[in-house]
């Protein structure tokens, strides 16, 4: 069993930067590939990045590439998500997922584990 636990949302003004963490404990030895998605009210949850084990692969949604950067620090089971230049369709609930088979996956059926979600609102 693996536990995420997501940190760092909060409110912000359009352009400004935010910086996501993840943190896994438990099982981590099985993990594989992680991954950020975000949900917003009313619509499906979509993918934002992703990192492969290594942390040498990484992978993006065209609506976020260029302005968020994943990262990884394994000797701490920990993921980051820095976003830039953030705009108000930004706004969503982001989650961690971790998979334990898929790396640089974009689908969400893809992670075995998946966080409690933060909240980041970008104000216009």
């Amino acid at each position: 069993q693996v536990h995420l636990i997501e940190s760092g949302g909060g409110l912000v003004q359009a352009g400004d930067s935010l910086r996501l963490s993840c943190a896994a404990s438990g099982r981590t030895d099985s993990t594989y590939g992680m991954g950020w998605f975000r949900q917003a009210p009313g619509k499906e949850r979509e993918f934002v990045a992703a990192i492969t084990r290594s942390g040498v692969g990484t992978y993006y949604a065209d609506s976020v590439k260029g302005r968020f950067t994943i990262s990884r620090d394994n000797a701490k089971n920990t993921v980051f998500l820095q976003m830039s230049s953030l705009k108000p369709e930004d706004t969503a609930v982001y989650y961690c997922a971790l998979s334990t088979y898929y790396s640089g996956s974009h689908y969400p059926y893809d992670y075995d584990y998946w966080g409690q979600g933060t909240q980041v609102t970008v104000a216009s």
